[in-house]
């Protein structure tokens, strides 16, 4: 029997407008982000994927000229209530940046129970616990289960791409979005971390921004193609790529611009 959660949305997007001053960076984008499933967000530089994803757990509010209009609920919530704070959104909706940026001076351990920590959990049986299954989870446990205590940037490019990965995990949120997350890694650590998403979509729901049309098409299930802000195009990733409806996409996809 299929998982009736994989068909439910965890993200609903409705008639979404950023602006940063005068500038609208996002313009009346609908769109529902399906639960236990990979969506890619693809599109040429500058046409609003970043910050379509930033706005899905509240870190346009770290820049004072940002706006937002439009509504956002995640599993029926709404993220930006009055009455919901900021900090408790980023823990239910976890972010993988485009620069793997494991804090220097921790060692892999305490890079990966930092939000335990911040969040008031101090027992040692417990973080070394969440340390492990985390660090299993993104698949680098056996790689590093011998060096817990080294230096987090004494791991290769790719190995910290991962324990960001299992940092963002650690505090077990129900959405894990990733900008970029092999755009500076080589062929072979890509592929690792695209495996990892595969498997990832088990249990968490994936929003991936992409500049890689062979990446959304190898790991995502869904994509949604922005251009100049707005959404042009949603659905099935094997449709926008093998029979997209609009010309805009066909274009896009098939490298006649972008």
């Amino acid at each position: 029997m299929a998982d009736t959660q994989n068909s439910s949305a965890a993200l609903t997007v409705k008639n979404l407008s950023i602006f940063f001053g005068k500038n609208q960076a996002v313009k009346n984008v609908s769109l529902d982000i399906t639960a236990r499933a990979v969506t890619a967000i693809i599109g040429p530089s500058g046409c609003g994927k970043s910050t379509f994803l930033r706005a899905l757990n509240r870190m346009h509010e770290l820049n004072p000229e940002a706006r937002m209009e439009g509504e956002i609920r995640l599993f029926g919530d709404d993220i930006y209530a009055h009455d919901v704070q900021p900090v408790i959104v980023r823990r239910r909706v976890g972010m993988v940046f485009q620069k793997s940026n494991p804090f220097p001076t921790m060692s892999i351990t305490e890079n990966v129970t930092v939000g335990l920590r911040l969040n008031g959990i101090r027992g040692r049986k417990l973080l070394a616990e969440r340390t492990e299954q985390s660090l299993r989870m993104a698949a680098l446990w056996d790689e590093v289960k011998d060096r817990l205590h080294a230096p987090a940037i004494s791991l290769s490019g790719g190995q910290q791409q991962r324990l960001c990965i299992a940092r963002a995990l650690a505090v077990e949120p129900e959405v894990l979005l990733m900008d970029e997350p092999a755009s500076a890694l080589d062929p072979l650590a890509t592929s690792k971390i695209e495996d990892l998403i595969v498997q990832l979509k088990k249990d968490y729901t994936i929003v991936i921004v992409t500049h890689n049309m062979q990446q959304a098409a190898r790991a995502s299930d869904s994509t949604a193609f922005f251009y100049l802000g707005e959404l042009v195009e949603f659905g099935p990733t094997t449709k926008i790529f093998a029979s997209p409806s609009q010309k805009r996409t066909e274009d896009y996809v098939t490298g006649r611009f972008g």
